[in-house]
């Protein structure tokens, strides 16, 4: 047992030094001219127009975040599927189990998407609320 936790951590300290070994080389051996076409921001070859400082929409962010937890419900629902099968011919009891746990982590997704869809989170144009004024609207800033 100690033999294969040594093997893992020669495999992690190996990949660090790489990691480290040519950020270390490349200082060393990298040419050190400086210019101010080379400090200037890099946006995928193109000179960069306007400041980067802009409000960007958060429903970005919350709908990218639903579709990491959806798409890490996936990952670690898929190999259970899969073995299953192997599971119920060997120990029925560890099938049941397996299927119990698998049913409550789909159970507590689907109340949180529950409760992202009852914030109205997934709606892309929201509305006011029936009490609300539209002075009461966060204002946006002109550009």
């Amino acid at each position: 047992m100690g033999f294969e936790f040594g093997a893992v951590l020669v495999f992690a300290v190996v990949a660090v030094g790489f990691a480290f070994g040519g950020i270390a080389v490349s200082r060393l051996v990298g040419p050190k001219i400086f210019n101010a076409e080379k400090s200037t921001i890099y946006e995928c070859g193109e000179r960069p127009i306007g400041v980067a400082w802009f409000n960007f929409n958060p429903r970005f962010y919350l709908v990218a975040l639903v579709f990491v937890i959806f798409e890490v419900d996936i990952a670690l629902t898929f190999p259970v599927a899969v073995v299953f099968r192997k599971w119920t011919e060997t120990s029925p009891t560890l099938a049941w189990v397996a299927f119990f746990e698998l049913l409550l982590f789909i159970a507590i997704l689907v109340v949180g998407l529950a409760w992202v869809w009852a914030k109205g989170d997934l709606e892309w144009v929201k509305t006011l609320s029936p009490g609300s004024t539209p002075q009461d609207a966060p204002q946006r800033r002109a550009a």
